[in-house]
């Protein structure tokens, strides 16, 4: 607190972004992205990867993008067998990150050998495990496969992404206890909220309805509709939302994925993408252009949100009314993925339950919702 002649006043604190990325799987986008045969380069955790399918096991790998012999970039090179060969001097590196041969010499020098990332291929989706001492990913954090993926019952991934400058990725995680957000952000009116963290994972539970002022512009948001929502961390960085939407006498369920990988300390990619599960009597085409909706309204959802982590101040010491969430719980879970794993304390992994009272809340939104129909007041939710 600071103290002037009249008042005290909160200051706000801010020790700045983590110096360290964080522990744990991320996604870096699609399979099918990177199965074309080329080599991809990926910028993350304050360096340069090379991202390249091997042709003969077909298998994708992920190494330092940097060849070790002079510094090439292996990005700019070719995949020629199941090796990345360097565009400098064509030394080749196997997906283990062994020199596995160089045309011109007699024989490859034993210590060739460059940093081989581990790689993770689930749901659809390429992950590369990160961990600044370099430890191995175990089942237990390991990312949950999809029901159904890869099954005539759904669609496939309708994926976006967008890079943010100028904020910590750690922004984007504060929203699972913000249930307040929800409603002066997204129009969305919370009617239940809970949150669950335990181990590596940080669940939130929300039931939702559109509000009644704005205008309607998506199909799914009927304004007698009602959302059902269960979203969860695995990990830092990686969130599956499962959302069953019901209509009238109809349910339409779908997955979305809000997922990231950090630049460096100050930048970040944001990629999301959502399924639909193909409701009966329902075309392959419809299914796909209900999903392709549905992704489209999250883009505008997220852009919401982009433009308030762009312009505001990061806090360390929010100051809190208990409608807002166990916000520093979530932040002493999060805090698991940014130290060491021998220092990592039982109060952030073990399990924490908050169920917040919306009873406030929905009252007093209602009642401003009521004034600004009354008034001709009407937001509209561009989709």
């Amino acid at each position: 607190m600071t103290t002037t002649d009249d008042q005290e006043f909160r200051e706000i604190e801010s020790a700045g972004a983590p110096t360290r990325f964080a522990r744990g799987w991320h996604c870096l986008g699609l399979l099918k992205d990177f199965r074309d045969g080329k080599p991809h380069q990926i910028k993350a955790f304050g360096t340069e990867l090379v991202v390249f399918q091997g042709e003969n096991d077909g298998q994708l790998h992920i190494l330092d993008a940097y060849c070790r012999h002079m510094g090439g970039n292996l990005a700019k090179g070719q995949v020629k067998g199941d090796s990345i060969a360097c565009p400098f001097h064509d030394w080749r590196w196997g997906g283990n990150g062994r020199c596995t041969g160089i045309p011109y010499a007699r024989r490859v020098p034993p210590v060739a050998k460059t940093k081989s990332w581990p790689v993770l291929e689930r749901n659809g989706q390429l992950f590369v495990w990160h961990d600044p001492e370099n430890s191995k990913p175990t089942d237990e954090v390991t990312i949950p496969e999809l029901p159904g993926y890869g099954t005539d019952e759904w669609t496939d991934w309708n994926w976006s992404s967008i890079v943010i400058e100028g904020s910590h990725c750690r922004e984007i995680v504060d929203n699972i206890v913000d249930m307040a957000h929800f409603f002066y952000i997204h129009f969305a009116f919370p009617r239940y909220f809970k949150n669950v963290f335990e181990g590596h994972v940080a669940g939130q539970f929300m039931n939702s309805t559109p509000r009644d002022d704005i205008g309607i512009g998506s199909s799914y948001d009927n304004p007698d509709s009602r959302l059902e929502s269960e979203a969860h961390y695995y990990g830092p960085s990686y969130m599956v939302d499962v959302l069953r939407n019901y209509v009238g006498d109809r349910l339409v369920e779908t997955d979305l994925i809000n997922c990231h990988y950090p630049i460096d300390n100050n930048s970040f990619v944001l990629m999301y993408g959502a399924r639909v599960k193909k409701p009966a009597g329902i075309s392959d085409e419809r299914a796909n252009a209900m999903a392709q909706k549905f992704t489209d309204g999250v883009k505008v959802g997220f852009e919401q949100d982009v433009a308030i982590w762009l312009d505001k101040a990061p806090i360390d010491n929010p100051l809190l009314s208990e409608e807002d969430g166990p916000v520093y719980q979530l932040r002493r879970w999060y805090q698991q993925f940014y130290t060491d794993i021998a220092d990592v304390t039982e109060d952030m992994t073990k399990r924490f339950e908050f169920e917040i009272d919306t009873t406030r809340a929905v009252e007093s939104w209602q009642a401003e919702v009521d004034e600004n129909i009354a008034a001709g007041r009407v937001h509209r939710a561009a989709r």
